[in-house]
């Protein structure tokens, strides 16, 4: 045996396993290390996310917000305008809102003042016994405006001008023809041109709403008070230009008060004097006097007037402006209409001869109306005022009730931009030309 050659062998063996145990070793000691930025790799991506969405990895309860912070950020962002000033207001402030009243005179006197410092009624009417010249009526207008600029809400500013024999215009003001001969053209381009014509008119003096345009159809010849204040006798005819009267007026800037709900066309009463009384079923009203209102409804109209007249087939105890069978069940429910609902006078005898005026306020209220007008008396304002006040303290009528009406109200407001600060405008020589020239066109027809 060769001792040098088994010495070598062994030799060999022992460095191919040294080599074998360091490659071993560097493997593991790469592997480790691989494992380490690995790990400082993931640490970063961490630290990187948590800096992304503002927590900390240290203190995750450092920069959390508290839920309900969360939830009062959430209700604000949703909060509309309209609804901010309706929460702004106080319950005195929120009635005086429902109340379009009447003044005494052709100035502004010390009871109206009171009137709309104490009560905060939300409008203004005017009839024929507060207009003068038409200086004098827009400066009477304008200090209305100026003592309700204590309180938070703009002040409606109405009239009545229909054209025709309802006008409440100074007799420099040339006058326009009624429905009743704008109907007899049969052109809704001449009624648009109407509506237009009317609220440039009232907007000489100051007002901003006008309660028009009458959807009446004249279906009764016996009628006593509509007339020729409607557009005729057939619903097309007056859905056609009666649409287009409110869109004239509308496109001036000047609220249309269409007018009245469900249809005053069939008396052979003056709801001025007393209870007109229709016997007319659902069906019936539907087929006729409804059709105009149903058109003004789909047509988004402002607000709706709603008559002092007794529907026995519908609501045998109430006249529709009490009746939550009608302003409630049909207007609101089966037409859809959610916008404002005036009554009308409520000093008429249609109601003064059948209920107390306290009576007549919490009824409409409760049957859906938003507004209560009530004319030519300052103890009537404020009775209405108390009565509604009193309703609510004394949980008759519920405060969101209350809510709901004014904030039909307020939204009105702010869709017109109404401002106390806005003055009387336009241009009468202009104004008179264009109506004698749209006249001329009416009589040509």
């Amino acid at each position: 045996m060769n001792i040098y050659s088994y010495d070598s062998k062994n030799s060999k063996n022992k460095w191919f396993r040294s080599l074998q145990i360091m490659c071993i070793l560097l493997g593991i000691l790469l592997l480790l290390s691989a494992c380490g930025r690995g790990q400082q790799s993931s640490s970063a991506t961490d630290s990187n996310a948590n800096s992304n969405t503002g927590q900390s990895s240290s203190s995750p309860e450092q920069n959390t917000v508290p839920p309900e912070e969360h939830a009062q950020d959430e209700a604000q962002e949703e909060l509309d305008p309209v609804q901010e000033q309706l929460n702004g207001l106080t319950l005195e402030e929120k009635i005086g809102q429902m109340i379009l009243a009447g003044v005494q005179g052709t100035t502004l006197d010390d009871q109206a003042k009171q009137m709309i410092t104490d009560q905060k009624v939300g409008g203004i009417i005017f009839y024929a016994n507060n207009v003068t010249t038409l200086e004098g009526t827009a400066k009477f207008v304008q200090s209305i405006k100026k003592a309700n600029q204590a309180n938070p809400v703009p002040i409606f500013m109405s009239v009545d001008q229909e054209g025709g024999k309802v006008s409440r215009m100074p007799e420099n003001v040339e006058s326009i023809p009624s429905n009743g001969k704008v109907g007899q053209t049969k052109d809704s381009a001449l009624a648009e041109t109407m509506g237009e014509l009317l609220a440039r008119q009232v907007k000489l003096a100051g007002f901003n709403v006008d309660f028009a345009p009458v959807l009446d159809i004249n279906s009764n010849p016996k009628n006593p008070v509509i007339g020729d204040r409607s557009f005729g006798s057939s619903a097309d005819l007056v859905s056609r230009l009666g649409i287009a009267e409110l869109k004239g007026l509308r496109s001036e800037g000047v609220i249309p008060v269409v007018k009245h709900f469900p249809g005053h066309g069939d008396t052979s009463v003056d709801s001025h004097l007393d209870l007109p009384v229709v016997n007319k079923t659902e069906k019936q009203l539907a087929k006729l006097e409804w059709i105009p209102f149903q058109a003004a409804v789909k047509e988004q109209v402002e607000a709706v007037m709603v008559a002092h007249i007794l529907f026995p087939k519908l609501d045998k105890d109430h006249p529709a402006s009490l009746s939550d069978v009608i302003i409630g069940e049909h207007l609101r429910g089966k037409l859809k209409y959610d916008g404002v609902v005036i009554t009308d006078d409520l000093s008429m005898g249609a109601i003064a001869k059948n209920y107390t005026l306290d009576e007549a306020a919490i009824a409409t209220v409760q049957a859906g109306s938003d507004i209560l007008l009530v004319a030519h008396s300052y103890d009537s304002a404020k009775t209405i005022f108390d009565t509604l006040m009193n309703a609510v303290n004394s949980g008759k009528i519920s405060k969101s009730r209350i809510d709901e009406s004014v904030y039909r109200i307020l939204a009105l407001k702010q869709q017109y931009k109404l401002s106390d600060q806005q003055q009387a405008s336009g241009d009468l020589k202009q104004l008179n030309a264009d109506i004698l020239e749209w006249g001329k066109q009416v009589n040509a027809r």
